[in-house]
């Protein structure tokens, strides 16, 4: 299986209204929220150091995440709207995704933070080396400076 990673510039992608769906399935509102925010021109992920990125098996959006500019914290960027459709987890598909994001914010800022809400993310973000750290609206950081 191959994955590809997509930079989201100036549309999102009709596909983001099924992984929408599947998150909201799961009840999570995270991407009816990206989509809603970037119908309305709110979140568009084009600050500096800001992408929104999809992963794509063949056609098929399986997954999206995105680094915006963490309003906690100064030369920081955030995890945002981070989601792999269930048939995809387990595969590497989320931590190409986060790996991608990280190598992009690398530049951009001295850390990356992420706001995790389950067991199952919070496993994944420790395995990326991101530290249990709950304050100001997020519950992790990853230092990349050190």
């Amino acid at each position: 299986m191959t994955i590809d990673i997509r930079i989201f510039r100036d549309r999102l992608p009709e596909a983001i209204a099924g992984l929408a769906r599947e998150a909201r399935q799961e009840g999570h509102l995270h991407i009816a929220r990206l989509v809603d925010e970037w119908s309305a021109g709110e979140t568009r992920f084009s600050r500096d150091g800001e992408r929104l990125l999809g992963a794509f098996a063949g056609e098929t959006l399986v997954g999206v995440g995105g680094v915006t500019v963490e309003p906690a914290m100064l030369e920081a960027l955030r995890m945002r709207r981070f989601y792999v459709c269930p048939g995809m987890r387990g595969r590497g598909v989320g931590r190409m995704l986060a790996l991608t994001l990280l190598n992009h914010a690398r530049p951009f800022c001295r850390c990356v933070t992420v706001h995790v809400e389950n067991d199952g993310a919070t496993k994944f973000w420790e395995s990326l080396e991101f530290r249990p750290r709950d304050q100001n609206g997020y519950t992790h950081v990853l230092d990349l400076r050190g």
